[in-house]
């Protein structure tokens, strides 16, 4: 279920309602059956509503205990008979528009302004001018929060942490001796869209960001809220000035990664890995414990635990620096004169 300090639930609707909304066919099921939650498949109940666009996914389909699942026709003999099938051709896009009816994120009223009577702030947490706290959001003792810091609906900061100026925090649970450097954005919605009828469907983000104890977080950084699980980022880990962390990522402890670096979503990260400045890592990559990548390094499927990888398409660094080496060598000027002289 969506974390209800970060969203409300406008639900129950029923099965008639959700096909009408999203013109999906109802093949079995009671149209009054009522739905209340938009889940994965493997964390779905019988208040839910799944979808099943990808067929390796499909175990997953077969043992689902949704009430009802958007998928092609041709699959739905996969669904058990306790689940309705409702049949599209853009199964995710259709339980976007579900999602988006069933959970919607809290925000506060627009007469709500600096800090909300229901915020819990500890004694001893400084906040600097213009500061926005907003209702259910929690501030721990010794926090510092800069200058028009913005800490959003139902959040939790720890103790002895410094939010900078301009921060905004929304969708997060955030740890002790945490550092939030200026302009830094924790929990804004990941970057999510399914394919439907009409075009580009914006798939809701329904889940958070964790950040444990005693991280840095470098200014104008973003890291995504997840689209169904969290985002967490691991104790004692250091990110570098305008780096991006993309949905449902998880960072280890003690990682170091520099500036301009793109993590992709769901990507997973080890203890104690290391990353360049502007390396670029594809989503549902593996990086293992004690790796390191090389700056500008393109990280396409994983790196195993302890290795140096470089180049793009990122490999052993020894294996791309011989490769590079070889190449240079192909191209030198000998090798062009021998070219003119033939």
């Amino acid at each position: 279920m969506p974390d209800p300090r970060f969203f409300d639930s406008l639900g129950p609707v029923t099965l008639g309602e959700i096909a009408a909304l999203t013109g999906a066919e109802l093949l079995r099921g009671d149209p009054a059956t009522l739905i209340s939650l938009a889940a994965p498949l493997a964390q779905s109940d019988a208040s839910a509503v799944t979808f099943l666009a990808d067929r390796r996914y499909a175990d997953e389909a077969s043992g689902t205990a949704a009430a009802a699942c958007f998928l092609p026709g041709a699959d739905a003999d996969r669904l058990p008979a306790s689940c309705a099938a409702l049949i599209t051709r853009s199964p995710q896009a259709s339980w976007a528009k579900v999602a988006a009816r069933l959970h919607e994120p809290r925000r506060s009223s627009p007469t709500e302004a600096f800090i909300h009577p229901q915020a819990e702030i500890e004694d001893g947490a400084l906040l600097g001018r213009g500061v926005v706290i907003e209702a259910g959001a929690r501030i721990g003792r010794g926090t510092r929060v800069g200058a028009g810091a913005v800490i959003g609906v139902g959040v939790t900061i720890g103790r002895d942490c410094y939010v900078g100026p301009r921060v905004v925090v929304e969708f997060a649970l955030i740890g002790d001796r945490v550092t939030l450097l200026a302009g830094a954005t924790i929990g804004q919605a990941g970057f999510g869209a399914a394919v439907g009828a009409g075009g580009l469907v914006d798939v809701p983000q329904l889940g958070r960001v964790i950040i444990q104890d005693g991280v840095t977080v470098g200014a104008q950084t973003c890291i995504d809220r997840g689209a169904w699980d969290d985002t967490v980022v691991g104790e004692n880990t250091k990110i570098d000035n305008m780096v991006q962390i993309a949905h449902n990522v998880r960072i280890g402890r003690n990682c170091a990664i520099a500036a301009q670096v793109g993590i992709s979503g769901s990507v997973t990260i080890g203890d104690g890995a290391q990353f360049g400045g502007q390396a670029g890592i594809a989503p549902h990559a593996r990086i293992g414990n004690g790796s390191s990548v090389a700056a500008q390094a393109g990280i396409t499927k994983g790196v195993p635990d302890g290795e140096t990888w470089a180049g793009y398409p990122a490999r052993p660094s020894r294996q791309w620096a011989r490769e590079t080496a070889w190449l240079a060598r192909q191209s030198g000027p000998k090798k062009r004169e021998a070219k003119e002289g033939s």
